[in-house]
Formats: structure tokens, C-alpha cells, sequence
């Protein structure tokens, strides 16, 4: 069935969006005449959310008051932070103008929330671009559940197995699969240094937005 849709995951995939999450850490860090951590340390586990990030810049109980209180400075400072140094990869720019040419939806599915999907969208300007947006406030369960994704083909008027989702997860990748769309997995992302992304499965693996341009045209734009 000839490929109708790309939808991509948001951090990682469609956007590098660590440069403002690593910002909020090391000035959360300063505030407290702290001495920064390492970039690379907070950029690691992006993928693991805030939690994870407050645990990778600050040393202390995850069970704790401390930490939670933590946990909600950052994600308040990084709902005023939140498209600063965000940025499309490079070559993704190219890959969406090639796709619109092409005359294909493409879309975002995330488990970002909302209220940070959705400005950053904006402030970028791909929401008027962008056919679908759907972050957890839309569904009851979040990737790697299929229901996200099966709601963005729902919203698109779109089957399934017509739809290409991108992303830097396993959880991406298990998504997909299980709403049966075909699925492609990036090397260029958040990805743990002890993962591999080779391993989940995907129909194809790339190292940059731009293979995924080849990877249409020649696989998954046929009949």
C-alpha cells in the first residue's frame, strides 16, 4: 500500500531540543552555587524525561522531598525555556520541504506534554506545517502503547499501514509496530550509550534525517 504519512517523535527525532533542557539543569545548578555537570550527562538521558535529567544533574534521593521539588522547579523553568535553543536537526528542514513536494501529511506523535508540544511547535513555526500533534493529553495510554499513534491516523483519515513513524525510542518503534505502520529508527538521537538502536526491530535504521529521503524513495513510497 503506497505510503501516506510520516509522523515523527518530537525530542531526538524531529528536533534536537537537549540544548534548552541542559540549559534549565546547569541554571537550576548555578542558582544553587553549583558548579556545572557535564553537557553530555544531562544529554544522555533526555530520552528518560525529567526525572531522569534532574537525576543526572543533581545527587539526590529519587524518593525524597528534595528531589520532587526539584523535579517541579525544572519542568516550571523549562515551560519558559522550552524553545530558546530547540532546533530542527540538521537536514530535517530539507526532508520536510521534500515531503510537503511529495505531497505527503507529515505529523508528530510525542510523549511530550501539551503544554510544551505545542508552543515549541509554534514558536518554530511547524504547527501550521504540521498535520496532526499528538502528545499524552490526548490519549489514556502513552507510546509505547499503539493508541497514540492509532489516533493520529484516525485524525489524518489515514490506515495504518500507510503511515512511516520515525523515531529514537524503542518505545517509538514498538508504538508503530503495534499500530502497524511501518517504523524507522534514528541513530542521530537521544539515544542511551548502552542502547542500540539496531536491535528494536524497525524496518530501517538511519543515521541522519536525510537517508530517510532515500529510505522513501526507494522502499516505502512503492505501491
Amino acid at each position: 500500500m503506497r505510503l501516506r504519512a510520516v509522523l515523527f517523535d518530537m525530542d531526538g527525532t524531529l528536533l534536537d531540543t537537549a540544548p534548552d533542557f541542559i540549559a534549565v539543569a546547569q541554571a537550576m545548578r548555578l542558582a544553587r552555587g553549583l558548579t556545572p555537570v557535564a553537557n553530555q550527562q544531562i544529554r544522555d538521558v533526555v530520552s528518560g524525561g525529567a526525572r531522569a535529567m534532574v537525576l543526572s544533574a543533581f545527587d539526590v534521593d529519587p524518593m525524597s522531598d528534595e528531589f520532587e521539588t526539584l523535579r517541579l522547579e525544572f519542568l516550571e523553568r523549562y515551560q519558559s525555556h522550552c524553545a530558546v535553543y530547540s532546533r530542527l536537526y540538521d537536514g530535517m528542514e530539507q526532508l520536510l520541504k521534500d515531503i510537503e513536494q511529495a505531497k505527503l501529511i507529515w505529523g508528530v506523535v510525542t510523549n511530550k506534554p501539551l503544554r510544551f508540544a505545542e508552543p515549541i511547535m509554534q514558536q518554530l513555526g511547524l504547527a501550521s506545517r504540521s498535520s496532526v500533534l499528538v502528545c499524552p493529553d490526548h490519549v489514556s495510554r502513552s507510546k509505547p502503547d499503539p493508541e497514540p499513534m492509532l489516533l493520529a491516523c484516525r485524525k489524518l483519515q489515514l490506515d495504518p499501514s500507510t503511515v512511516l513513524f520515525v523515531g529514537d525510542d524503542l518505545r517509538d518503534i514498538e508504538s508503530g509496530r503495534a499500530a502497524g505502520s511501518k517504523t524507522a529508527a534514528v541513530r542521530y538521537g537521544y539515544i542511551h550509550p548502552d542502547d542500540n538502536p539496531g536491535l528494536w526491530g524497525a524496518d530501517v535504521v538511519v543515521d541522519n534525517p536525510l537517508e530517510l529521503r532515500s529510505v522513501l524513495d526507494r522502499a516505502l513510497c512503492s505501491c
